[in-house]
């Protein structure tokens, strides 16, 4: 993505099912779960770099030992902070000591069996330690402590918040991650209550009543009464105090979440290569959490997965987990990926006048290869097609150099534009700082042939369009292309996302502005006011009956001139060269990713009735000048 923009965060949870006795003995650390922690948050690093955290839980602690750490970042290597200072608690202990793993557990930090990891992306751009998950709600009561991490955002705060103030509780901030651990703690400890009520007449005394609390705990019965009003896009993981733990996933799937078992282990991840590459597995030994359903492991160590919600909806997977967000590595990813790129090769051949001769091929930025790749294998198959017609068209006397000719036809492919991460600058005037910014990108010189070739290249989505204004196209132009022609391997992003994604105003989206541009062109600019007020009519209405009337807007224009305007806004005045916009449509977008059909920043078709809300507030404040948030 040129336009960096930030998204959802990432979790790890490990549960060892296993002594630490166990793993010194077969791995020879005691700290087998707590390496594999580091390794699989190195490896989802990519989804977090605002902060990042870890917990721990020792089981069958006994009163007076503490038995839960955490440590939280939001340094500029968190990451490296956060396990420098788990791993110091065992760098001046002697190799004895080290090789103990009872003696390690009693005494030591961070040996839980119980472990818990996040990555934070800062939505809201509130990056202090307090927001850093994950977050714990301590008490004495072991079976009532609760630590929470996530990789979520709901719409409806408010009425979550207002429900805890009718509890009678007095939360101190109004967000998701507060309104949703005291949500949960507040069943928590109802369903704990429950329990000792039930078994206090019994004659059981208040240690035994524990122990029963411990194996009785409906976790099931407590997501489902906790998350009734949710509304939003959500991977939530949670410990409790005695040794249950959990992971829920939102009723329509938006966040993802995958898991592997076996009889020493059981690991949670918001993406499945993670998962096989820290404990060396098929990928086939990994399973996603169901939409709906929560990942529930006992105390004991049995696993069960069950729904939390008695209704769960049609799917509607986030689509830009597969388009930019998850690595490329995740094998439907990769080839997915690749198959966004080849759907685009029709449009693309159009633009450049099925010119193979004159025409280069490249990518940028490089999260844009395997879309690349894709593009590539489509205009071979493409290639072949002609070939084949302009052999048969030689007939049976063709000759050698002809058919040789036909034969060694490529589509020339190279690289184009290389990105110069090493780039920094410390300018304080913003007019030579521009201009730095504008050489974050670099280009191959001899390659484009001057006034002759065109260049396309392949970005996996456009959102402001700032980095393709203001460096891309200008230093591309550069190398004298006859055209330049740039190709979104996904649809127009129109609408706000409110489910976890850093996309919330209007005026951000160069979809929306290029909207904008062609209504005030043919006189339609009425009917932004016209919408602004069918906004503000259902302003109080319950979230279930808002409807989404921004989508109203675009139906006034096509596709092709939507793009074709976000063309011009995006290509500067001193371009020579003729500059086309290509997007893929929401059509192919499906074609590519069949089981991911979240497609909400595209069509304004939300899954949840927080989302017609969200985008409604989101237009009203651009009608209005403000520069807020939309949630």
């Amino acid at each position: 993505m040129s336009d960096q923009i930030k998204h959802e965060c990432g979790i790890v949870m490990i549960r060892l099912r296993k002594p630490l006795s166990y793993y010194q003995d077969k791995y020879g650390t005691a700290l087998y779960g707590l390496t594999k922690l580091q390794l699989m948050m190195q490896k989802i690093r990519n989804r977090g770099q605002d902060g990042a955290g870890i917990a721990t839980i020792k089981l069958d602690s006994i009163p007076g030992k503490r038995y839960i750490s955490r440590k939280r970042s939001n340094s500029s290597q968190p990451l490296k902070e956060i396990f420098d200072h788990a791993f110091n608690y065992f760098n001046a202990l002697d190799e004895e000591q080290i090789r103990d793993s009872e003696w390690l557990q009693a005494n030591i930090p961070f040996t839980g069996e119980l472990l818990l990891g996040h990555l934070r992306y800062g939505t809201h751009g509130k990056n202090s330690i307090e927001n850093v998950h994950p977050f714990l709600r301590p008490t004495n009561w072991i079976s009532r402590n609760l630590v929470l991490a996530g990789n979520f955002n709901l719409t409806n705060v408010d009425e979550l918040f207002q429900e805890l103030v009718n509890f009678g509780q007095y939360p101190k901030e109004m967000s998701d991650t507060v309104t949703v651990l005291e949500k949960i703690g507040h069943f928590l400890d109802d369903e704990v209550q429950r329990l000792h009520t039930w078994f206090k007449p019994d004659g059981y005394t208040n240690e035994e009543i524990n122990e029963l609390i411990f194996k009785n705990l409906d976790i099931q019965r407590l997501l489902k009464r906790a998350s009734k009003k949710f509304d939003g896009g959500y991977a939530m993981a949670g410990l409790i105090g005695h040794g249950d733990a959990f992971v829920m996933r939102d009723p329509r799937g938006i966040r993802p979440a995958f898991f592997y078992e076996d009889e020493e282990i059981v690991v949670v991840c918001s993406e499945r290569p993670t998962i096989q590459t820290a404990l060396n597995i098929s990928i086939n030994d990994v399973h996603e959490i169901k939409p709906g359903h929560a990942l529930i492991i006992k105390r004991d160590g049995s696993l069960s997965m069950k729904p939390f919600v008695d209704d769960i909806p049609e799917p509607k997977q986030c689509s830009f987990e597969r388009i930019y967000f998850s690595r490329g590595t995740d094998r439907d990813i990769y080839l997915e990926r690749k198959k966004l790129g080849s759907n685009l090769v029709p449009d693309i051949l159009k633009a450049v006048d099925y010119d193979w001769d004159h025409t280069v091929f490249s990518f940028v930025p490089n999260t844009a290869e395997f879309s690349f790749y894709g593009m590539i294998k489509g205009l071979e198959d493409a290639l072949n097609k002609e070939k084949l017609k302009s052999l048969k068209d030689l007939g049976p006397d063709a000759k050698k150099k002809d058919i040789e000719r036909i034969l060694n036809q490529k589509a020339r492919v190279d690289k184009i534009v290389v990105k110069d991460a090493k780039l920094r600058t410390f300018i304080a005037d913003d007019n030579s700082r521009g201009d730095m910014v504008s050489h974050v990108y670099d280009v191959t010189y001899g390659i484009v042939r001057n006034n002759i070739d065109s260049l396309v290249l392949v970005d996996d989505s456009i959102v402001r369009g700032t980095t393709l204004k203001d460096s891309i196209i200008s230093i591309v132009d550069r190398l004298k292309p006859k055209k330049i022609v740039v190709v979104s391997s996904a649809p127009q992003i129109r609408f706000p996302d409110c489910y976890g994604i850093d996309m919330s105003k209007m005026k951000e989206f160069v979809a929306f502005r290029a909207l904008v541009e062609l209504l005030h062109d043919n006189n339609k600019e009425h009917l932004l006011d016209e919408v602004y007020e069918k906004c503000k009519q259902q302003d109080k209405l319950p979230k279930e009956e808002i409807k989404n009337y921004v989508k109203n807007l675009y139906d006034e224009f096509s596709y092709e001139e939507i793009s074709a305007k976000i063309g011009e806004l995006l290509t500067p005045d001193h371009i020579n060269a003729e500059v086309e916009i290509i997007f893929q449509t929401v059509e192919n977008l499906h074609d590519a990713c069949p089981n991911h059909t979240g497609d909400w920043y595209f069509s304004g078709n939300y899954p949840t009735p927080g989302g017609n809300r969200v985008v409604n507030k989101a237009f009203m404040l651009y009608m209005e000048n403000k520069d807020e948030r939309a949630y």
